[in-house]
């Protein structure tokens, strides 16, 4: 009887370790495969190509700090995913100083900030804050099909960004053309 007992123990205890061990598979590939900004970031298209390639182009400006654009990471990666083949997809994060340019001439004061061009590089409208995915999708297919796009202006619930702008008393600052301030 009493090796009926050990039989039965060392079944039950492989049996649970196979369920653990199953169990912590699929917890860390649900952890893995979790969309992020950054990994998104490293996978979109160069501005500079996005806007010369003859496609229509999604510029999302963005933080890696932004809940919003956390929250929308997944819907974005699947519309990357379902209009890859056709859109542009370009992410610029507005903690980078090379994307200075670009923040102060779209007025991003609050992100997610879209910027929706046509196929020839020319804006075509502008999105501020959390997008459903219904309306990414619409605007979409209307800029695939170069028709003006239903929700051009919609705004949705943002996170506050402010520029990095220097007041011009930096010398050193490139805008500043070498011109010496007097205190």
């Amino acid at each position: 009887m009493n090796e009926n007992n050990n039989r039965f123990r060392n079944i039950l205890i492989a049996l649970t370790a196979i369920t653990l061990s199953v169990a912590v598979f699929f917890s860390l590939q649900s952890q893995g495969s979790a969309v992020s900004l950054e990994a998104q970031a490293e996978k979109s298209i160069p501005l500079e190509i996005a806007l010369t390639n003859n496609k229509p182009t999604l510029v999302e400006f963005y933080a890696d700090w932004c809940n919003t654009c956390q929250a929308m990471a997944g819907d974005l990666a699947a519309v990357k995913t379902e209009y890859g083949e056709k859109v542009n997809f370009v992410m610029l994060n507005v903690d980078n100083d090379k994307w200075l340019p670009e923040v102060m001439r779209y007025r991003v004061d609050g992100i997610p900030h879209f910027v929706y061009f046509n196929n020839l590089g020319e804006t075509i409208a502008e999105a501020i804050g959390e997008q459903p995915l219904s309306i990414l999708k619409t605007n979409l297919e209307a800029s695939i099909a170069n028709l003006p796009l239903p929700n051009n202006r919609a705004i949705g619930k943002t996170s506050d960004f402010e520029a990095k702008v220097n007041s011009g008393n930096d010398q050193n600052d490139p805008r500043s053309h070498g011109a010496q301030v007097q205190s």
